[in-house]
């Protein structure tokens, strides 16, 4: 382990300067991703703890719908436990609080989401301000979090069995994961987009992509929306009809430094991921447009009702207090300007 063991993160939020895009050019930048990579598999605690946790835009981010909404039965995905509809202070709530701690899945290879700054060593982003949001509120202390570094393809088996009590690491809310785990309400909302280097012929999610090789990551709705086959009776999936190689990864950021190393032609993931990318290199790049959207919501096990409701009432006083907005501007404004607000809240009851 990296003898970081049970350790708690009470520092304010670290000043990141905007110089460390450049990091001296592309091959700096593969260092630090190869660097980065280095931790990505790590967890955060050294307890040898594997039982389950048990109880003793250009407007307002306002209009979704989640990727694979098709599935039969699923209309809103999106829309959530209402907080004044049941409680929002039982068991689950209860085992946090009698725990002493708030065990979070995060990520921490996704720069302005949920990263390690380099300066200070301590997670950093607007995933993380979320946690602490979240760990303020139902203990009273933002440092009582015990962060667990979770890749993408695991983050609903780590819920499913306790193993952490959320994960709060830019998660999609779609038709196929609720039936996996519960979702609060929406808290941001992103689309699936390519990232290219500078020069690329890709223009686009279209026939520029014919012949070249796209990385995404496994468990991801890019891998989905790139692999499924449609329901139009045609059979092929959209990586058939362009033609590419599709290679995953169990960290987008992975997928960066294949890229560098010239083992990929394009990154597929959310824009908001990608947004922090191209700020690492700056020789990368958007093209094209969003061809998904992507309500990212925080995720809990499916019979933790009341922990669900009580984080959806904190999401409500977050998006109207201004805590959301200094979040958007100290993180994200930069590299995805133009966001005026947060999504409204949808509930189901």
């Amino acid at each position: 382990m990296n003898g970081m063991a049970n350790r708690t993160y009470g520092e304010t939020r670290p000043v990141v300067s905007r110089a460390w895009r450049g990091w001296g050019g592309v091959a700096a930048m593969v260092v630090a991703c190869a660097l980065a990579l280095g931790f990505a598999i790590a967890p955060l605690h050294d307890d040898g703890r594997t039982e389950p946790i048990r109880a003793p835009g250009t407007a307002v981010q306002g209009q979704y719908a989640a990727t694979d909404d098709g599935a039969a039965g699923c209309t809103d995905p999106a829309a959530s436990l209402n907080p004044a509809s049941g409680s929002t202070d039982g068991a689950a709530v209860r085992r946090i609080i009698d725990r002493g701690r708030l065990v979070v899945g995060v990520d921490q290879n996704s720069y302005l989401w949920g990263f390690r700054d380099p300066a200070t060593g301590q997670l950093a982003g607007f995933d993380i301000d979320l946690v602490k949001a979240i760990a303020e509120n139902i203990l009273g202390d933002s440092s009582k979090v015990q962060y667990l570094t979770v890749p993408t393809a695991k983050r609903i088996e780590m819920i499913q069995q306790h193993k952490v009590d959320m994960v709060v690491r830019t998660m999609t809310i779609n038709c196929d994961r609720i039936k996996q785990v519960a979702f609060s309400t929406a808290y941001f909302t992103a689309g699936q987009q390519l990232l290219v280097p500078d020069g690329s012929p890709i223009t686009g999610y279209n026939d520029s992509l014919r012949g070249e090789t796209v990385c995404t990551a496994s468990g991801s709705t890019g891998l989905a929306k790139l692999t499924g086959t449609p329901d139009d009776g045609g059979g092929l999936s959209d990586a058939q009809r362009f033609g590419v190689k599709v290679i995953t990864v169990d960290n987008q950021l992975d997928c960066l430094v294949r890229v560098q190393l010239g083992l990929a032609d394009a990154v597929f993931t959310d824009n908001a991921l990608a947004a922090g990318q191209a700020a690492q290199d700056p020789a990368m790049h958007l093209v094209g447009q969003p061809v998904t959207t992507e309500p990212y919501g925080v995720a809990m096990n499916l019979d933790d009702q009341d922990l669900v409701r009580r984080v959806n009432r904190i999401l409500d006083s977050y998006r109207t207090d201004g805590a959301w907005m200094a979040s958007y501007d100290h993180w994200l404004s930069a590299d995805m300007p133009g966001i005026s607000g947060p999504p409204a809240p949808k509930y189901k009851d």
